[in-house]
């Protein structure tokens, strides 16, 4: 069930949208991301997590996912300057909120606080699961209890959201779809 869609913008509408890519790991959003953002020239705002994972390690703590969400913050902010039409997020705060759920049972208010993005697309974690070095959540079980997780941090923080699933092929047909609809 998607919870909203974004509205379509138009003449004195226009300002900045950021479409964040929300969902478990493994789902293709940072290649879809990075796909599209070069393919429509617009900004794409890379996992912060990722390159704090790999410099800094993986025995995360409450304090580094405190880190990594300003990290991300501050790359969106960035992204965001000179107000470009559309801004790609590969994740955002939110999705640390996620994180912190599923390693320590626990979520700060802080990550809850940052801004939003103005639409979401929630990934399904229906494609196979690729073991990379920095990725926690492999099997079958706890892959769906982070998705339920992510939903969760949607939900909780009253925002509309709009599910991409399938095959990798179906969910890059989702996105352009959902994308068109912010142009």
């Amino acid at each position: 069930m998607d919870r909203g869609r974004a509205p379509r913008r138009t003449g004195a509408d226009l300002r900045l949208i950021r479409v964040c890519f929300h969902g478990a790991e493994s789902t293709g959003k940072s290649v879809l991301a990075a796909k599209l953002a070069a393919e429509l020239g617009c900004p794409w705002v890379p996992e912060y997590g990722r390159e704090y994972a790999e410099t800094q390690g993986i025995d995360f703590t409450m304090a580094d996912l405190l880190a990594i969400a300003e990290g991300q913050d501050a790359a969106m902010r960035a992204a965001c300057a000179g107000d470009p039409p559309l801004v790609l997020l590969d994740t955002d705060p939110l999705m640390t909120a996620a994180w912190a759920e599923m390693l320590f049972g626990e979520v700060p208010d802080v990550l809850l606080a940052y801004p939003k993005a103005e639409h979401y697309l929630l990934f399904a974690p229906d494609t196979p699961w690729v073991a990379d070095g920095t990725r926690f959540f492999g099997s079958a079980e706890k892959r769906v209890r982070f998705a339920a997780a992510a939903e969760a941090m949607l939900v909780r923080a009253g925002l509309p959201y709009q599910r991409i699933s399938g095959d990798w092929g179906e969910r890059e047909r989702k996105v352009r779809a959902a994308l068109s609809g912010q142009a």
